[in-house]
């Protein structure tokens, strides 16, 4: 079973310049997704996808494989999934290599673990599913606006539900997605399908946007 993680890591951020290489308890940022990756029991190649040297010279001295990102797939309005597209061609093409799972680890996530990617992975192998995401369960009570007028969205505030009995929400937090190979290639999205779910503590689903988040982060540790 050949399992492929992809661990995109562009140089630009509006929010933190050079991002993925931002100290996080004394190590970069994207070290926590690249050592999580290759001690995973189930990942076979771990490929690190950047345009930035930095970022590339690092992942390859924590034992990853790297592939030069595009600059038009390194914008700010760039998608994850042609990004995704142009590893699995890139290793088509050179090795005539096909993985039969795609794991993608996003560095924003340093807080999930190998034991977390290693139980999603598990859970996936033993199912049906086609694809599979990270998420945290969810009591938020959510609202959107309309011409300026609030319309709740999973709630009847005419019929308020306890907390307690929206155990059945969750919001999606970025650190694990997994896709069959077959299913990517068909429908050109991370995640498609029969999708299952692997659900993480809210407090280990930070994603790290700005400097608030880092500093956060870095609290997950000293605490």
């Amino acid at each position: 079973m050949e399992i492929m993680a992809i661990i995109p890591a562009r140089g630009g951020s509006k929010g933190i310049p050079l991002k993925n290489l931002k100290p996080l308890n004394g190590k970069p940022l994207i070290d926590y997704s690249i050592n999580s990756s290759i001690k995973s029991k189930f990942i076979t190649r771990t490929i690190v996808s950047s345009d930035h040297p930095k970022i590339l010279n690092r992942a390859q001295k924590l034992g990853a494989e790297i592939i030069k990102r595009p600059k038009n797939l390194a914008t700010d309005s760039s998608q994850l999934e042609p990004v995704i597209e142009h590893c699995l061609n890139y290793f088509k093409l050179k090795e005539n290599y096909v993985p039969d799972i795609i794991i993608l680890l996003q560095n924003t996530s340093p807080l999930r673990t190998k034991k977390h990617i290693d139980d999603a992975l598990s859970t996936f192998l033993d199912s049906k599913f086609d694809s599979m995401m990270s998420c945290y369960n969810s009591h938020y009570f959510l609202w959107t606006l309309k011409k300026n007028i609030l319309i709740p969205k999973n709630h009847d505030p005419k019929n308020r539900p306890n907390r307690q009995q929206m155990n059945d929400q969750f919001i999606e937090n970025g650190a694990i997605y997994i896709t069959k190979y077959n299913a990517f290639k068909k429908s050109h999205c991370r995640i498609s399908g029969k999708i299952g779910l692997f659900e993480m503590p809210k407090e280990l689903s930070i994603d790290i946007d700005n400097k608030l988040d880092l500093v956060e982060a870095n609290k997950k540790f000293v605490n």
